[in-house]
């Protein structure tokens, strides 16, 4: 299958790309430029990893969402909040209905190109803070997206059952060299070490039991993850 993959230059898009490349046949990796904090340092590893394998990249530049839109991950917003990726606090890093307007946008790339299917990294853990990330939500796009192209494109999810240290497991498999990713949402010249995304990437090479090749401007201990009354 041809298939379009949203990279933003992350460790789990980047592995999402390795993934179609052994699995489909990549027409294209596409990153968006929103205006985000760390857009500057993740795009560079998009485009660098679509090179090694041969892939055309595209970078999209939404420009209107940190004019227009409130959130403390785009430039326009307040500080980046630190602890655990689960944190209440971390739902001021949420760009609201972000995936929809990405993956809407990418969908009628692909079907332009004559792709079939649109491969997202969205994971077991992205749920608890994003909902644009949940399952509901993913099944409901999916729909949308095949019943809107004549393509009846695919919404293609291989990590929606896996965790983020499982999806560094599969990277390593596949050959993924993580130092060449960026996850820190402060966007500086290293990895903060302190911010959701940081001690998300930080938890998941522990968990993996992979080494982490990443500088970190901390290494404190990692903040216990929040416990949730259930619902």
């Amino acid at each position: 299958m041809k298939v379009l993959v949203l990279c933003s230059g992350g460790m789990d898009s980047v592995t999402a790309l390795y993934w179609a490349a052994r699995e489909h046949a990549v027409s294209a990796a596409v990153s968006f430029d929103y205006g985000a904090k760390h857009n500057h340092r993740e795009i560079p590893f998009a485009a660098e990893h679509a090179r090694r394998l041969g892939a055309r990249h595209e970078v999209i530049t939404l420009d209107f969402i940190s004019r227009l839109f409130a959130s403390h991950l785009l430039k326009g917003g307040g500080e980046i909040p630190e602890g655990h990726y689960e944190a209440d606090n971390m739902r001021q890093t949420v760009v609201p209905f972000r995936n929809a307007i990405l993956l809407s946008i990418a969908c009628g790339f692909a079907e332009s190109v004559g792709a079939e299917g649109l491969v997202i990294a969205a994971h077991g853990g992205d749920h608890a803070i994003y909902p644009d990330c949940r399952e509901d939500f993913m099944r409901a796009m999916g729909d949308a997206m095949r019943l809107g192209t004549y393509a009846e494109v695919r919404l293609l999810r291989p990590f929606i059952a896996l965790t983020k240290g499982q999806i560094a497991a599969e990277g390593a498999r596949l050959g993924v060299d993580f130092a060449r990713t960026w996850s820190c949402y402060q966007g500086g010249d290293v990895h903060c070490g302190r911010c959701g995304t940081c001690v998300e990437r930080r938890e998941a090479f522990a968990l993996a039991g992979l080494a982490d090749p990443t500088e970190y401007a901390s290494r404190e201990p990692l903040p216990e993850k929040p416990v949730r009354a259930p619902c």
